[in-house]
C-alpha cells in the first residue's frame, strides 16, 4: 500500500489528529542517502514528524516547512523540508551511524542526536520572511522534542508519537507516526484520558507490522467511531532539484570562482545533499553562467 496521511477531528471538537504510513518514504530516504541503523531512525522520524506538522500547519501550494535539528550526537545536523502536498525531502550529516541498542532493546536515537542542541522549524508562507520558532531539544528522541516545539513555540498541546523499525541488512521495515493537537475548549478531563491512551500505546512501528492502519491508530487512542475522516493524503519522497536550479546558485558566484573551475577542472559537478543526484556541467554551461553573472 501506498504512504498517506490521514486527517481527521474527534466527533466532541475537542482535538485535531493526523497519522501517518510512512514505510516507502522512509525508505526512500534511506536508499537515497544510505544510511544505517542509528542514522535512520533519527532521520526517519525526523521526516515522519515533518510531514505532519507540514499536514497541519500548511495550506498552499507553494508552502514550505523546514526542520533543522542539531544535537551533540553523532549523527550531527538533520535537516527535512515538507510541502502541503504530502512531499517530504530531508538528509543527515552522518549516515553511517549505528548504535549499541538502548536498556529497552531499541535503537538509541536520543544518543544517536543528542540531547544538548536545538530544534527548529521555519515555515515560508509567501508572505514575506519566513517565520522560524526554535526550542533546546528535551530528549532527543524527538518525538518529545516536537510535542515540546509545539506547546512552547506554538502553544498547542501536542501528543506526537514516531517511530522507525529498521531491519539487520539497514533496509526500512515500517515507518509512521501520529499527531494530536488539542483544540480549544477541550476538557480537562478530555486532555486526561488522551493522556493515559497515549501512554499505553504501542509502538506506532509495532502496530504497523501488526497490520494496523493509521485509522485504526486513530481508534486505538480515541475509540472506534469517535473520530470524522477530514481527508486521506499520497505521502512521498520527493526533491525539487534540478541542474537549473544548481545553474542558478552558481550564477551568483565571483566569476573568477567560475573561471577555476573551468581551467582547474575543466567543468563542475553538483551534487544533491537531499536525493544524491549529480549535475554536470561542462566548460561551456560555466561559460553560460559567467555571462548570465555579468549581464
Amino acid at each position: 500500500m501506498d504512504d498517506y496521511i490521514v486527517t481527521g477531528m474527534t466527533k466532541d471538537g475537542f482535538f485535531r489528529f493526523f497519522a501517518a504510513d510512512a514505510t516507502q518514504t522512509v525508505s526512500e530516504a534511506q536508499r537515497r542517502q544510505d544510511t544505517w541503523s542509528a542514522a535512520s531512525a533519527a532521520l526517519g522520524r525526523t521526516l515522519i514528524a515533518t510531514s505532519l506538522l507540514s499536514a497541519a500547519g500548511l495550506k498552499n501550494a507553494d508552502d514550505l516547512l523546514t526542520v533543522r535539528i542539531k544535537g551533540d550526537g553523532p549523527v550531527g545536523a538533520i535537516v527535512v523540508d515538507g510541502t502541503s502536498q504530502g512531499t517530504v525531502r530531508g538528509y543527515v550529516d552522518n549516515p553511517h551511524v549505528t548504535l549499541p541498542l538502548n536498556l529497552v532493546g531499541k535503537i538509541d536515537v536520543a544518543k544517536a542526536v543528542g540531547a544538548n542542541g536545538i530544534l527548529a522549524v521555519t515555515k515560508d508562507l509567501g508572505l514575506g520572511e519566513p517565520f522560524t520558532g526554535q526550542v533546546p531539544l528535551v530528549s532527543g528522541e524527538l518525538g518529545e522534542d516536537f510535542a515540546y516545539y509545539l506547546a512552547t513555540s506554538e502553544q498547542v498541546p501536542s501528543a506526537i508519537g514516531v517511530s522507525v523499525f529498521v531491519n539487520a541488512d539497514n533496509t526500512i521495515g515500517v515507518a509512521g507516526g501520529f499527531m494530536v493537537q488539542a483544540l480549544p475548549g477541550a476538557t480537562d478531563e478530555a486532555l486526561k484520558t488522551l493522556e493515559s491512551n497515549v501512554k499505553t500505546l504501542p509502538l506506532v512501528s509495532e502496530l504497523l507490522k501488526a497490520g494496523v492502519t493509521p485509522e485504526q491508530i486513530a481508534d486505538r487512542i480515541f475509540g472506534t467511531g469517535e473520530l470524522n475522516i477530514i481527508d486521506r493524503q499520497p505521502l512521498s519522497y520527493q526533491c525539487t532539484c534540478s541542474k537549473e536550479h544548481f545553474g542558478e546558485v552558481m550564477a551568483t558566484l565571483p566569476k573568477k570562482d567560475l573561471q577555476a573551475m573551468i581551467d582547474e577542472d575543466g567543468g563542475a559537478e553538483a551534487i544533491c545533499k537531499f536525493c544524491g543526484n549529480h549535475y554536470e556541467y561542462s566548460v561551456a554551461d560555466l561559460e553560460a553562467l559567467m555571462q548570465k553573472n555579468a549581464d
